[in-house]
């Protein structure tokens, strides 16, 4: 939690103001005066005022983390490296927590210890997997490990980003045009055509309707679309509402069964990385139960249960569906060969591959469609504007 700290600098004289990243008001209290301030108060940061929320920045954690590799490479300390990476910090919040990790381990705290101290910026698995290496003695290969894991996932999220973007931006485009024929271009339409004889089209008739509502009830129109989309914003923000579009998409066959094996892939590339830093099976599946929704965790929460009884991995992730006809014949080889943390993540490999392809052929097929799509409903709108001039011109010759 971020604390605003009113402080005074030995020698300085001056009051400043400092946001610190700490677990309650004593944690904060104690930063502040590690950093040679004496505490003035204390109080929890109101993080969605103005001046706070644009300057609050999100703690780089893949790069101090391989910043930190490469000053560990070079022989120094631990406690060497992270003062040289408080010192080089131009941020202050960021700076701040650098400090803190400092202040922590010239207390003698371990380094898993420090981190837990910042729960919003270190995660829990990033805090399991340097205890684990703390047992071994191997954190840079632990850190080199969470550097690669985090590479891969952000490779896969970047790749299906950048797939839905135009997708999206054909929507977004697509929808404000016709917006701007039905709420501005039809009412004008209506006016010329209200003098008009003759038998129009159903659909003409019923699109100079709509824009005879529209040119007396415009405002209300507006104000009732701009309540609809802050209540759509509003809704999409809840955990319930992901979660039902996430069981709305899992009814699609096609759709519903790549998202199973996303998560699943996930799912066996944080396993795969905890198992080889040395992390107990049963305490990595529970870590990583975040990662999958609600059915895939009560299935997880069953699998685990079964291999604590002392069922074999492969057998009680099958039993609850939480493999895939590769995954399974691979876990079997990994639990022959005891390389069951390089077996999973050679699946998750595998899918993450399958899933890339899966999703380039989809976005070939899907964005065509709906750029014909959109070209057919707006172009049906400028038709079905224009057939009564079209008639009139007819009956002209």
């Amino acid at each position: 939690m971020r604390y605003q700290v009113k402080a005074v600098k030995s020698g300085a004289g001056e009051v400043v103001s400092l946001l610190l990243e700490a677990r309650d008001v004593g944690d904060a209290n104690q930063q502040a005066q590690a950093q040679g301030y004496m505490v003035v108060g204390v109080r929890p940061a109101r993080t969605l005022s103005l001046p706070q929320s644009l300057g609050a920045t999100r703690f780089p954690l893949v790069l101090f983390t391989q910043e930190l590799l490469a000053l560990l490479g070079s022989g120094i300390s631990l406690l060497e490296a992270i003062e040289t990476l408080t010192e080089k910090e131009s941020r202050g919040a960021t700076a701040n927590v650098l400090a803190g990790l400092a202040q922590r381990l010239k207390q003698g705290q371990s380094f898993s210890a420090s981190l837990q101290a910042f729960p919003q910026t270190f995660p829990d698995l990033y805090v399991s997997t340097v205890r684990a290496s703390e047992r071994s003695g191997g954190l840079s290969e632990a850190l080199g490990r969470y550097v690669a894991y985090q590479t891969q996932l952000d490779g896969v999220k970047k790749h299906l980003v950048s797939a839905s973007i135009y997708p999206a931006i054909l929507i977004i485009v697509g929808g404000l045009v016709c917006l701007f024929l039905l709420g501005y271009v039809v009412p004008r339409f209506s006016h010329i055509y209200e003098d008009i004889g003759g038998d129009l089209p159903w659909l003409t008739r019923l699109l100079m309707a709509w824009g005879a509502f529209v040119e007396k009830r415009g405002l209300l129109l507006l104000g009732v679309l701009a309540a609809t989309v802050v209540a759509l914003v509003a809704w999409l923000r809840q955990p319930s509402a992901k979660l039902w579009i996430g069981r709305q998409l899992e009814r699609i066959p096609a759709l519903g069964e790549r998202a199973r094996i996303y998560q699943l892939t996930r799912f066996y590339r944080t396993v795969g990385m905890l198992l080889a830093g040395g992390t107990p099976v049963t305490q990595a599946l529970g870590m990583v139960s975040g990662l999958l929704d609600q059915q895939l965790r009560q299935r997880l929460e069953l699998a685990t249960r079964s291999i604590r009884e002392g069922q074999p991995i492969s057998v009680s992730l099958h039993a609850q569906r939480l493999t895939t006809p590769v995954a399974l014949r691979m876990l079997r080889v990994g639990e022959r060969t005891g390389q069951m943390g390089d077996m999973m993540e050679r699946i998750a490999v595998f899918h993450e591959e399958e899933l890339a392809r899966w999703v380039e052929r989809f976005t070939r097929i899907f964005e065509p469609l709906l750029m014909a799509l959109i070209g057919v409903v707006i172009g049906g709108i400028v038709v079905l504007m224009y057939f009564p001039i079209f008639e009139l011109a007819g009956s002209m010759h």
